[in-house]
């Protein structure tokens, strides 16, 4: 069974138009989840659209935060920036943020069940995958040109999006990694420690079987073979397999506390080595280089789908 199937029927997305430029128009969106919560908070998405003026046959490219509210910063300038270049865009709000949440979580954050984190990312991979059914029906957007740009938790969201998708086209993973075990023991941000419920020995008993549960996965596909544990479902380098030879970027921190250099270098060895930047820069320092993230995110998501280079005004 895939957790991330769902049913794909019409859904309404509701659009307002709140921003016009010269260039382009942001609509602020909401639409009812596909999989919904026990958490009404949960349960309608929402996000922001950037649409090109006079759009005929664009680019999409969806973007997906990370934890914390302030990671949406980075995904709104990346977002005006790509839409400047033709290349609309559509920010999610994950239910890992706060307008999505109910009390009874944000009183305690990071302290998460594991049903809690297994079922966040369930709903976060679904709603992407309920955006490319919204854009294929668009008339502006080109339903063979999709792509998406996920930073720190939202890179592996992203990444395990593009693995059960092929309409995504291509895929640009920020401050990201894999092997879910290195991250949580490896990293120096206590929060992901805490947030983490089974201690370091019981963690590393259950993946003792994760190799050969990845093994299975490539040679049987995954909705085809059962994990030992949940979290198995959630670590992007269960979806390598499914992402090699595929328009992958990366964009790593060489100073990465949160994210460990070696997880990053897991999931780079496992997709086949796709191209990646390392930035001199922390987890969060690393955005002062954001004139380089923002110029390769463009030039490769361009190159990916082949855009006419458009000159500066």
């Amino acid at each position: 069974m895939n957790p991330y199937d769902y049913h794909s029927g019409e859904t309404c997305f509701n659009l307002a138009l709140k921003e016009t430029s010269s260039k382009w128009l942001r609509y602020v969106v909401d639409f009812p989840t596909a999989h919904p919560t026990q958490y009404e908070e949960n349960n309608t998405a929402c996000g922001e659209y950037f649409q090109p003026r006079n759009a005929n046959n664009a680019p999409l490219a969806i973007l997906i935060h990370g934890w914390g509210d302030r990671s949406i910063i980075p995904c709104r300038f990346l977002a005006r920036a790509l839409v400047k270049k033709g290349i609309a865009c559509f920010m999610l709000y994950l239910v890992f943020h706060t307008s999505r949440m109910p009390e009874v979580i944000k009183s305690r954050l990071p302290l998460l069940t594991p049903d809690e984190w297994f079922e966040g990312y369930r709903v976060s991979v679904i709603e992407i995958r309920q955006i490319i059914d919204w854009a294929s029906k668009r008339a502006e957007i080109n339903e063979n040109q999709i792509g998406v740009v996920g930073i720190s938790m939202g890179g592996f969201i992203s990444s395990i999006a593009m693995g059960v998708d092929k309409r995504i086209k291509a895929g640009v993973f920020i401050v990201s990694g894999g092997n879910s075990e290195r991250i949580t023991w490896d990293t120096k941000n206590e929060a992901i420690i805490k947030g983490h419920s089974c201690t370091q020995a019981e963690c590393h008993e259950i993946h003792n079987h994760y190799p050969q549960y990845v093994t299975e996965v490539d040679e049987k596909g995954f909705e085809n073979v059962t994990p030992l544990i949940g979290c198995f479902q959630t670590d992007p380098l269960t979806f390598a397999p499914f992402l090699r030879k595929r328009p992958i970027l990366m964009i790593n921190a060489l100073w990465d506390e949160a994210i460990p250099r070696q997880a990053t270098l897991d999931f780079w060895e496992a997709c086949d080595k796709p191209a990646i930047l390392w930035l001199p820069g922390t987890h969060v320092t690393v955005w002062l280089w954001y004139p380089i993230i923002q110029q390769r995110t463009a030039g490769f998501l361009t190159s990916a789908f082949t855009l006419p280079s458009r000159c500066p005004k």
